[in-house]
C-alpha cells in the first residue's frame, strides 16, 4: 500500500487564507482570569517565543500553570511560567531562550507587572475616580477601556468643590424694571 503523498505541486506556494478577519478580537473586560493572564510577565524569551508567547495571551489561548513544572537540565520543580522548558536559573546561566534553547538574543521584562503592581494601579484609580462626579467617572472609564488614556494620565480629584456648586439662579435677573426692554409689555397696552 503507497504511503498518502502531498497534493500541492513541488515548489507551490500557499495561498493567503480564504476567509480574512473582518474584526479583532476582544476580551472578556469583566474577566479576572484575562486580567492575571495579561499581567504575567513575558521575560527570558527570544523574540520568536516572545511574540508567540504574546498572541496567545492576545487571543485568550494561553494556559497559565496551575503546578510547578520540571526543569530538563536541573530536574527541580522550578518552573512557574507557561510553556517555559527550563527554568529562569539555568537560562540565565546558559544564556538560552527558556522555551526553544536557542542561544539568541533574549528580551527581558516585557508586561513585566506583578500583581501587586496592577493591585496597586487599580486601587489609585478608585481613588481618583472616587472624588470625581458620575458622569466625569464614566467618561474617564471609556477613555481607559479604549486605550485612548493611561490609568496614570486621570486627573487627581479636587479637594474644592465646583465653582457651579455656588452660583444660584435668582428670578430678578428674568424681571424687568420696565425700563429697558418691556416692549412686549407695552405693545399689548396701545
Amino acid at each position: 500500500m503507497p504511503e498518502k503523498m502531498s497534493t500541492r505541486g513541488s515548489g507551490a506556494v500557499k495561498g493567503a487564507q480564504k476567509y480574512q478577519n473582518a474584526f479583532a478580537y476582544t476580551h472578556n473586560r469583566g474577566s479576572k482570569t484575562t486580567k492575571t493572564i495579561l499581567a504575567l510577565p513575558v521575560d527570558g524569551l527570544c523574540k520568536r517565543c516572545t511574540d508567540q508567547i504574546l498572541w496567545r495571551k492576545q487571543y485568550r489561548k494561553y494556559k497559565p500553570l496551575s503546578v510547578a513544572k520540571k526543569c530538563v537540565w536541573c530536574q527541580q520543580k522550578k518552573i512557574t511560567k507557561a510553556y517555559h522548558v527550563v527554568c529562569d536559573g539555568c537560562a540565565r546561566e546558559r544564556v538560552v531562550c527558556a522555551k526553544c534553547l536557542e542561544n539568541k538574543n533574549i528580551i527581558e521584562g516585557i508586561n513585566a507587572k506583578t500583581p501587586q503592581d496592577i493591585q496597586k494601579e487599580e486601587q489609585e484609580l478608585e481613588r481618583k475616580l472616587g472624588g470625581m462626579r458620575e458622569r466625569q467617572r464614566r467618561s474617564y472609564m471609556r477613555k481607559i477601556s479604549r486605550g485612548d488614556m493611561k490609568i496614570s494620565e486621570v486627573p487627581e480629584p479636587a479637594d474644592s468643590d465646583d465653582e457651579n456648586d455656588d452660583f444660584e439662579y435668582t428670578d430678578s435677573e428674568d424681571e424687568g424694571d420696565g425700563s429697558e426692554n418691556d416692549e412686549g409689555n407695552n405693545d399689548d397696552k396701545e
